[in-house]
């Protein structure tokens, strides 16, 4: 795997399809990181994207570079609103081809301190964009799922027939949202392809406030001169997921013509383990290199917190299979890209 992000082989067949036949996207989330990396996508792809967010996570600023983008590539609208608000979901279903569904609230933290908000959003929300998409007559829904529904399940690598019990409210919410897609796809006749992401990291991604993803947070601290907090013991492991890969992926779903790649859930990640020791040391050597941080304090180790997974592994054999998933980032590539973003 190279570091270069270009498109090659089912991927870059897809994309060669899409610049030749525009196609009508809804992103939920679109203003989120996640979101915002895969509606510029399409956008520069030629096609035409709406995008529903309502600036609980996401940020203005990436509705605006959607927007100037769109002057040159692709057709832009925004709608801001939320998805928990049926009448919002059927209005921005109603003229779309493809929904590509990526709001939620994320973090296992957030869903244990308010579990309420997390189900009303993740579940509720989730019901609200199928029940439209039904009533609308969009055939087909891609969405977010998450590693964390293997819960407790101790294999690795992770295979998508192997799941375990949920360790939190978050990793709850992805599992029964599993449930109600593979429900209305037998209901209605509909096509429904989940993505197990594993801990998706990249430019973009917010580094602040208590809920900030691990790998800008970090980042954002050293920065500062302050010391990393880890949770635990250090060798906590993850399978870090570089953003473009997991637009790839999203692209490939939402135009996977294969029938036997149509209703399932696929795991999205790289298949690399790496502990929270091996990146603290990668972006410490990195914010070095380019001479960003001078005096390196250790990391502080605190208590595992209730509710993380020990370890996560990813198989993705299964993507690479059924949707042609090649990943055109490793770890130590995406990293790369991520920290000359975050150290300009």
């Amino acid at each position: 795997m190279g570091g270069e992000g270009t498109a090659c082989g089912a991927f870059a067949n897809t994309c060669d399809e899409l610049r030749a036949d525009r196609r009508r996207f809804l992103v939920t989330g679109g203003a989120g990181f996640i979101g915002y990396a895969t509606a510029r996508r399409l956008l520069e792809l030629g096609q035409t994207v709406l995008v529903l967010d309502n600036f609980a996570t996401g940020k203005q600023k990436h509705i605006s570079e959607l927007r100037t983008l769109s002057k040159k590539h692709g057709s832009f609208s925004f709608c801001k609103g939320d998805i928990r608000d049926i009448e919002i979901c059927r209005d921005v279903a109603g003229s779309v081809d493809i929904i590509i569904h990526l709001a939620a609230l994320g973090s296992v933290p957030r869903s244990i301190a308010d579990p309420l908000t997390s189900h009303q959003v993740n579940v509720d929300g989730f019901v609200n964009i199928l029940t439209a998409a039904y009533q609308k007559s969009v055939k087909r829904v891609v969405y977010a799922s998450s590693s964390s529904v293997y819960g407790d399940h101790p294999s690795l690598p992770k295979r998508e027939s192997e799941i375990g019990t949920p360790l939190s409210p978050y990793a709850l919410t992805k599992a029964i949202d599993e449930q109600y897609a593979a429900m209305f796809a037998r209901a209605y006749a509909m096509e429904m392809i989940g993505l197990r992401y594993f801990n998706v990291f990249g430019p973009h991604q917010d580094p602040d406030g208590p809920y900030a993803a691990v790998v800008p947070k970090w980042i954002a601290a050293l920065r500062r001169g302050e010391r990393v907090r880890i949770f635990g013991d250090g060798k906590t492991s993850r399978d870090f997921c570089y953003v473009e890969n997991a637009v790839q992926s999203n692209i490939l779903a939402a135009c996977a013509t294969a029938e036997k790649a149509v209703n399932q859930v696929y795991n999205i990640a790289v298949g690399q383990q790496t502990s929270l020791n091996e990146l603290h040391r990668g972006i410490v050597d990195r914010l070095v290199a380019h001479k960003k941080i001078d005096c390196i304090e250790p990391p502080v180790y605190e208590d595992f917190r209730p509710g993380d997974v020990r370890h996560s592994l990813a198989d993705v054999s299964k993507a690479r299979e059924l949707l042609g998933y090649q990943p055109s980032h490793s770890f130590d590539a995406g990293l790369d890209e991520t920290i000359v973003h975050f150290a300009e």
